[in-house]
């Protein structure tokens, strides 16, 4: 059956490097830490981690629209103050 075609605009490029560097973020912290749950990162520290990056050169603003947009758009979901991922590695 043939995905049905999203009619919205696709993300920037620099959003999706975003989604990136957080899911390689994510799933490094679950893996070091040993957590058996499902990964997640706080919102705040994901907007840290975005900042930090020295690729994106994100300021919070623009770490926060990047959020906002990954959110929306279905890359995450939000439980109290966690990012989870929607569709883990390796779970597609």
């Amino acid at each position: 059956m043939a995905m049905v075609d999203d009619p919205r605009p696709p993300l920037p490029n620099w959003v999706t490097d975003a989604y990136t560097v957080l899911e390689t973020d994510i799933t490094e912290n679950a893996a070091d830490s040993g957590q058996s749950g499902v990964p997640a990162i706080s919102r705040d520290q994901a907007a840290d981690v975005l900042c930090a990056d020295d690729d994106l050169a994100l300021e919070p603003d623009d770490a926060d629209y990047a959020l906002r947009r990954l959110l929306n758009r279905g890359y995450f979901y939000a439980v109290d103050n966690e990012l989870r991922l929607t569709s883990p590695p390796g779970e597609d």
